[in-house]
């Protein structure tokens, strides 16, 4: 979990949100003051229980408003419009609970005084944090050895990820006639020869080299002589696994695999899955039942056809095996001409009631089946067709490994790329499978479950 939330920005996160709860408990402790008068708080632990109660609910909208991206923090039109919808949501949440719950008013008109002073302190406070994080937050400077595609899309990444706090010195070319060259911005700065004088004199943090182009390219004598002297050099792969989240399989190879930290299964980590999986299964089973047998009804009386969908799905160690699904499409589908097919955009084979399903992710219930028989776990790479699996393992390199552990209802792939529907698509996805492989555990898996309720309650990324 060390990398997920990306070394070099895991200290703003928590001190925005941390010092952003303080200023929204200050916001509603102030309307309190103004609505109801210090009497108020003679009642003690019970108003601030009331307030914390409001400020949680406003902190969780925040963060589903994608507020707690720090990407959205420098753009300012963006963070005023998320904001009022965050602070809208929350008026809603909060009169449905004092409908409810009428105790735990705090105070005539507090909330619509408080949502006042939020704006203003939220949208103020994010913009010192800004400011202060662009002042303070000395960038990592990194230096690129080569101008391949890898290095290229590395370093495009890395400036389009502002908040990442990195910065690309230039690109290293082994022919001195590239020097000056454009590639991105900067361009090619110099050759091999050059790495020492270019460290000490744009204080690069790392060199940062691509080990597929390395040999039979790059003087490697050189280079170690360099590293002697005291350059730091990192291998493209981990440095791109590191800001991205995912691991890119066409510059890896299999010796970063095998001596890369990682990847390790340790029988208390399996068993606590295990565990998990068993009890969050069952208690789904049962806490879903009523609804899944709404959308059986559903499903049989708007369209023919059996209300679920059995299909055949690869599993761990390439082991076979029947997952159950709520009907989504038409019962003729795939045709025995037509064979497995990806699903399309706006797929025309999607029933009315089986495109909200979809939508919701509501028609993956009846797999919990499948995680109580063993077939599956909640957190793992997304199970595939065996017709595809056998496709994408001669056309992608390294496809085989994501078997390597149980495939899951939700997955790393799943709450950071879109639906995918190709070949390409399923390149993209594996880099993040192979990268929630490497950095099993259970705090990851309990991040993805928490990005996963926020996906399928904002409806996202499902086709």
């Amino acid at each position: 979990m060390a990398r997920v939330l990306m070394q070099r920005v895991t200290w703003r996160l928590p001190t925005l949100a941390l010092l952003e709860s303080g200023l929204i408990v200050g916001g509603i402790s102030l309307a309190v003051f103004v609505c109801v008068g210090a009497g108020a708080w003679e009642a003690g632990d019970q108003t601030l229980i009331k307030a914390l109660l409001v400020a949680g609910v406003c902190q969780v909208c925040l963060y589903f408003a994608d507020l707690y991206d720090l990407r959205i923090v420098t753009d300012r039109r963006e963070l005023f419009v998320r904001l009022l919808q965050a602070l809208g949501a929350a008026s809603v949440i909060l009169a449905l609970l004092y409908f409810w719950f009428p105790i735990l008013v705090i105070g005539r008109g507090v909330f619509v005084v408080a949502s006042a002073f939020l704006v203003s302190l939220i949208v103020g406070w994010r913009l010192v944090f800004d400011w202060i994080t662009r002042r303070l937050g000395v960038p990592e400077r990194l230096l690129l050895v080569g101008t391949s595609a890898a290095g290229v899309t590395l370093a495009r990444e890395l400036h389009e990820r502002q908040d990442l706090g990195v910065a690309i010195v230039g690109f290293i070319d082994a022919d001195p006639a590239r020097v000056g060259a454009p590639v991105l911005n900067p361009g090619v700065i110099g050759t091999i020869e050059d790495i020492p004088a270019i460290v000490r004199a744009r204080c690069v943090d790392r060199v940062v080299v691509n080990l597929a182009d390395s040999r039979g390219k790059l003087p490697m004598d050189k280079l170690l002589e360099m590293k002697l002297e005291g350059v730091q050099f990192d291998p493209l792969a981990s440095v791109y696994e590191e800001y991205t989240g995912k691991i890119a399989v066409e510059n890896l190879r299999p010796s970063w695999l095998i001596f890369s930290p990682g990847f390790r299964k340790g029988r208390l980590l399996q068993a606590a899955k295990l565990v998990i999986d068993l009890s969050v299964g069952t208690l789904g089973l049962v806490l879903a039942a009523p609804l899944m047998l709404l959308i059986g009804l559903a499903v049989k009386v708007t369209s023919d056809g059996p209300v679920l969908y059995s299909q055949r799905r690869v599993g761990q160690h390439g082991r076979v095996f029947i997952i159950h699904k709520f009907r989504s499409m038409r019962r003729d589908a795939e045709s025995v001409a037509t064979g497995a097919v990806w699903a399309r955009p706006n797929d025309e084979r999607v029933t009315r009631v089986g495109r909200f399903l979809r939508r919701t992710r509501l028609d993956e219930l009846p797999q919990l089946w499948n995680v109580l028989l063993c077939d599956m776990s909640l957190v793992g790479p997304r199970p595939e067709r065996p017709e595809f699996v056998r496709d994408l393992a001669q056309q992608i390199p390294f496809y085989g490994q994501r078997h390597i552990v149980k495939p899951g209802l939700t997955g790393w792939a799943q709450v950071r790329y879109t639906y995918g529907a190709s070949v390409e698509d399923a390149m993209e996805k594996l880099q993040y499978d192979l990268f929630y492989i490497k950095n099993l555990s259970i705090a990851l898996d309990v991040y993805i479950i928490f990005k996963t309720i926020k996906t399928v309650l904002l409806q996202r990324g499902a086709q």
